[in-house]
C-alpha cells in the first residue's frame, strides 16, 4: 500500500508564515460572500472612477512582503470601491451574465486545484469534465453531437478559433495548406458578413491575416438581420475560397440573420458558415424561442460565450466546430513531449490557441450540472419575458420610444418628442441614461443603432427576477420625467454638449 505524500514542516518565509499559508483561501471565501450578499443593498454603479482608482493602488512596490490574508484584506478595502456591480439584479449595461454562485465556487477549484487543462495526461480530471461538459452543450444546444468543442475565453476568441479552422478548410479545398505554408501566394479567401456584424468577428479577421477591411458587407434591414438576396448578389460569380459570417443575437436589437436562406445561398458556393452566437445561440435551449435560430445547426462552426446566458464566471467560451480535424489542423501545436495529434482521446489544448490554460470545463460542468436543462431553459425564459415587460411599459409612455422587435431579451430606447430632431433625442436619451447613472438603482448603458444614441437594456443576470420588470421601467419612466420636465430650451442645451 503506497504511503500518503506529506509535505513535512514548511518553512518561515519573508512573505508569510506557515499557518498563514492557506488561511487566505478562507478569508477570500468569507470576502467573497459577503460583497455578494450585501450587493443589492449598495447603488448599482462603482464608487470611483478609474483615474480615482489608480490613485488608490499607487503606491511603490514593496521591499519586504506582508502576509496573504494581509493583502487580501488590502485588496478588498480598496478594490471594492472601483467595481462595477456587474452580478447585481439591477445591471442591464453590457450583454454579461451574473456569475452564478455555483460556477465562481467552481473556478475557485479550478484555480486551487493548480491543473494545467493541456492534455488528458497532465489532468485527467479536467481532462474528462471538459469532455463530458462539452457533450453537454451540444445537447442543450441542439447542435451536432460529432462536433468539437475548444473552451476559450469567450466568443471573440471564439470566432477567432472557430475561423481559424474554416482559413484552413476553405483553403484546403482550394489546394494550399495555410496552417503549415502560410498566406503568402495563397488563393484569396472572400469573407462575407452583415453590415452589422457584432466588432469582435472583424478583429478575429484581422487577427487571422483576412482583414477587417477586406470583408464583403452584406445590407441588413432595420433590426441588424442580414438580406439574404443582398448575399445572393454578392456571392453572384464568386467560386474561389469564402466564409460566410452569420449572428444569433445582434448585439443591440437581439435579433437572428435568416439561416435557413443564408445556407441555401452559400452551400452551392461550398462556402464555410460560420456563426456568431455570443449570446444568442442560448435561445435554442428554449423552446419557444428555438425556431428564431432555425437552420443555424446547418452550419459549420458556432461560437458562444459561457459567460453570457449559462451564468458562468469570467472568462469562458466555446468553439464550436463540426469537422473536428479543421479546428484541430488549425490549432494543434508539436514538441516532442506532447501527445500525438492522431490519437483517440480528446486533447484540450489541441482545440484551442493556447497549450498552458486553466480547466474552463470546471465551471461549465458545474453550471450544467447544476441548472440541468431545465434550469437553462428557465433562465432564457425568465430574462426575455422581464424584457417584453419592460419593453410593453416603456411603449406606452410619451415620449418613449422601443426602437426594436424585443425578440428575445435586449430593449433598445430613445427619448424624445415629435418636435425634437435627431441630435436633440439622442441628447435627451443620454441625459435620460445619466439620470439612471447617477441615482445608482440600475445601470443602463448607451448605444449608437442607426441615426440614434440608444439606451440599450440587456436582461441576462441571473439575479434579475420578473418581480423586478416593473421597478426597473419605474426607474426608467421618473428618469425621463425628469428629464423631460425641464426648460423647453433644455433639448438644444443637452444636443450643445453632444460631440457630432
Amino acid at each position: 500500500m503506497r504511503k500518503s505524500l506529506s509535505p513535512g514542516p514548511h518553512p518561515a518565509t519573508t512573505w508569510a508564515e506557515a499557518p498563514d499559508r492557506y488561511d487566505v483561501l478562507q478569508a477570500a471565501q468569507v470576502h467573497a460572500a459577503a460583497y455578494r450578499r450585501g450587493l443589492e443593498k449598495k447603488p448599482c454603479a462603482s464608487m470611483r472612477s478609474y483615474r480615482e482608482m489608480l490613485e488608490v493602488f499607487c503606491e511603490p512596490l514593496p521591499e519586504i512582503g506582508s502576509s496573504g490574508v494581509s493583502v487580501l484584506n488590502d485588496l478588498v478595502a480598496r478594490g471594492e470601491q472601483g467595481l462595477t456591480p456587474m452580478t447585481h439584479p439591477g445591471f442591464f449595461g453590457w450583454v454579461l451574465g451574473g456569475s452564478s454562485p455555483v460556477g465562481v465556487a467552481a473556478d475557485w477549484l479550478t484555480s486551487a486545484w493548480g491543473q494545467n487543462a493541456a492534455f488528458h495526461t497532465s489532468s485527467p480530471t479536467a481532462a474528462a469534465v471538459e469532455e463530458t461538459a462539452a457533450r453537454w452543450l451540444l445537447d442543450v444546444l441542439h447542435l451536432p453531437q460529432e462536433a468539437a468543442i475548444g473552451f476559450v475565453t469567450g466568443a471573440t476568441v471564439g470566432n477567432f478559433t472557430a475561423l481559424a479552422a474554416a482559413r484552413g478548410a476553405v483553403l484546403r479545398r482550394a489546394g494550399w495548406e495555410a496552417d503549415n505554408d502560410g498566406l503568402f501566394g495563397a488563393p484569396p479567401i472572400t469573407v462575407y458578413a452583415g453590415s452589422d456584424a457584432h466588432t469582435s468577428v472583424f478583429s478575429a479577421l484581422g487577427y487571422l491575416g483576412l482583414g477587417r477591411n477586406r470583408v464583403r458587407r452584406v445590407k441588413s434591414d432595420d433590426q441588424g438581420r442580414m438580406i439574404a438576396t443582398d448575399l445572393a448578389a454578392e456571392m453572384e460569380g464568386q467560386d474561389g475560397p469564402s466564409i460566410v459570417i452569420v449572428q444569433a443575437g445582434q448585439i443591440n436589437t437581439g435579433a437572428f440573420d435568416p439561416f435557413a436562406d443564408i445556407l441555401e445561398i452559400a452551400r452551392p458556393k461550398n462556402a464555410w458558415v460560420h456563426v456568431d452566437g455570443a449570446f444568442g445561440l442560448w435561445a435554442r435551449a428554449h423552446p419557444d424561442y428555438r425556431p428564431l435560430t432555425t437552420g443555424v445547426e446547418l452550419a459549420d462552426s458556432w461560437a458562444v460565450d459561457g459567460h453570457k446566458w449559462l451564468q458562468t464566471p469570467f472568462d469562458t467560451g466555446y468553439a464550436i466546430v463540426r469537422d473536428r480535424d479543421s479546428l484541430q489542423q488549425a490549432m494543434s501545436i508539436d514538441a516532442s513531449y506532447l501527445p500525438s495529434a492522431g490519437e483517440q482521446d480528446r486533447i484540450p489544448s489541441f482545440l484551442v490557441p493556447e497549450l498552458s490554460r486553466r480547466a474552463r470545463g470546471v465551471p461549465t460542468w458545474a453550471m450544467l450540472k447544476s441548472l440541468g436543462r431545465k434550469g437553462v431553459e428557465d433562465l432564457v425564459g425568465r430574462h426575455c419575458a422581464i424584457a417584453r415587460r419592460i419593453a410593453e411599459r416603456l411603449r406606452i409612455a410619451d415620449g418613449v420610444r422601443i426602437l426594436n422587435d424585443v425578440v428575445l431579451n435586449q430593449v433598445i430606447v430613445s427619448f424624445g418628442h415629435p418636435e425634437h430632431n435627431a441630435r436633440q433625442r439622442n441628447a435627451l436619451t443620454e441625459a435620460v441614461i445619466a439620470r439612471l447613472r447617477q441615482d445608482g438603482s440600475i445601470f443602463v448603458g448607451g448605444a449608437r443603432w442607426r441615426d440614434d444614441w440608444v439606451m440599450r437594456i440587456s436582461v441576462i443576470c441571473d439575479a434579475t427576477r420578473p418581480a423586478d420588470a416593473d421597478p426597473v421601467a419605474d426607474l426608467i419612466l421618473n428618469a425621463w420625467a425628469t428629464v423631460s420636465a425641464g426648460p423647453a430650451a433644455s433639448a438644444d442645451a443637452l444636443a450643445e454638449r453632444q460631440p457630432g
